[in-house]
């Protein structure tokens, strides 16, 4: 039992944070424009003495609550009583495979002093301050009714584990501090051979943690997202080196290279079907206001930079970054499509399958987890953004919402999006440890 003092001394702390950040700030936008393909881009605003925080404290699911799928749509509960589920990969034979992961703990002397200890409180608060499970389960639908009858512990033993991705008869993982591989056979519901290292990853502080993993369609070459180790290099841009960018490593050797840079942390990745071009889902920086920056997702240019620390959104400065980079923010290229200010859009999945209507071929689902630093909140939801020949083509719809209830608590956060063979959505849900299943209504 947590003893009362320590309670005490939380809560004290989360009214200090909260009464430090209060401070007005200019009008919101309208709704809806920071999405899209040009997002409008709000005014710098920082507070005087601390950041805005505005979390959804974790409650979970009372019984018989779900999430509300977008009309025409029903959602079930595809498997439960998960361990703080963040990322989903479908095998070929359809089993789906979750990783129960969180952060790893870190260096004594990488803690982030007082700061780190606020967003520490935090973040437990929202539900992200369990202790890593560390491993990867394995759920499948034997009878094909929506509903995982088999659950089983697929890998353990992890480092924070997270991407997934089989190439051949090798199943690679993308732990906190490198790629590892392991001996797949097909239907096998555990494996306990040892890893193989294929590549270490930047890790240390670990600030961002999460290190998805995609595949390319020859099995020559993974990529992986790596996120910053700050929120704008103010740890030093020493400890940045490798980070906010995208690597790609050479299955028969281990040898990397970075693939794209200055993307603060690239987490969802996905080939979209009609270009073939990887795309990517990346969180933007906080406490410049509740409208900015915007999260987004953008098509990858290989050897391209994305202006993270110096600029955002292409070449906005960012005023607080010193020293700057003039050189490196006139090469900076702006993303694709703009995903709303602070939602930590984190999923990212094309559909291909023929289950939903025609308009969803193609399109992307993203995986909203939901702000911190913004009033009000946003994200907490999964949004559907409709794709023609390879660009998004529309603004987004709702598409799973509900997480919230109405005091504002978390009863789930949305996290990890990916089809199951028979063509529905499955998102992942950390807080309310489920995995959700869209399908169609009729």
């Amino acid at each position: 039992m947590v003893a009362r003092s320590t309670l005490a001394a939380s809560a004290a702390a989360m009214a200090l944070v909260a009464g430090l950040s209060a401070c007005a700030a200019p009008p919101l936008l309208a709704p809806g424009a920071t999405y899209g393909p040009n997002p409008q881009m709000a005014e710098p605003h920082r507070n005087l003495l601390a950041p805005t925080v505005n979390i959804a404290p974790k409650v979970g699911w009372p019984e018989g609550v779900m999430p509300t799928p977008a009309q025409g749509f029903r959602v079930q509960a595809f498997a439960s009583g998960l361990d703080h589920p963040r990322w989903l990969y479908r095998l070929p034979n359809g089993d789906i495979l979750v990783a129960e992961s969180n952060a790893p703990p870190k260096p004594e002397d990488k803690k982030g002093g007082i700061r780190g200890w606020v967003m520490g409180l935090v973040m437990k608060r929202a539900g992200a301050g369990v202790e890593s499970p560390d491993k990867i389960v394995l759920l499948r639908d034997t009878d094909g009714d929506g509903v995982a009858e088999v659950k089983t512990d697929f890998l353990t033993d992890l480092t924070s584990p997270f991407g997934m991705a089989l190439v051949g008869d090798r199943l690679f993982v993308a732990n906190a501090d490198a790629v590892v591989g392991f001996p797949y056979q097909t239907g096998q519901t555990s494996i306990t051979a040892a890893p193989t290292k294929l590549a270490d990853l930047p890790a240390q502080r670990n600030h961002h943690w999460t290190k998805s993993l995609v595949a390319s369609a020859d099995g020559t070459n993974l990529y992986v997202g790596v996120g910053s180790n700050s929120n704008i290099g103010e740890n030093g841009m020493e400890e940045e080196v490798g980070r906010a960018a995208i690597h790609e490593i050479d299955i028969a050797t281990g040898q990397s290279r970075l693939y794209a840079s200055g993307l603060r942390n690239p987490v969802g990745m996905a080939w979209q079907p009609d270009s073939r071009k990887l795309w990517v889902a990346v969180n933007e920086r906080d406490e410049l206001g509740n409208d900015l920056v915007p999260d987004y997702m953008t098509s990858v240019t290989p050897g391209a930079f994305y202006g993270w620390p110096y600029s955002y959104y292409g070449q906005h400065v960012d005023t607080r970054v010193q020293p700057q980079d003039p050189a490196r923010v006139a090469s900076a290229i702006a993303p694709d499509y703009a995903l709303g200010a602070h939602t930590a859009s984190l999923g990212l999945t094309f559909y291909e399958s023929t289950l939903f209507p025609a308009t969803f071929r193609h399109g992307a689902f993203v995986g909203q987890h939901g702000s911190w630093n913004r009033e009000p909140k946003s994200g907490y939801k999964v949004i559907f953004v409709p794709f023609s020949n390879g660009v998004p083509a529309g603004a987004p719809m709702d598409f799973l919402t509900g997480f919230l209830n109405d005091k504002g608590e978390a009863m789930g956060r949305p996290v990890g999006v990916q089809t199951d063979r028979q063509g529905a959505l499955l998102v992942a849900d950390d807080v309310g440890n489920v995995i959700w299943r869209v399908s169609p209504a009729a």
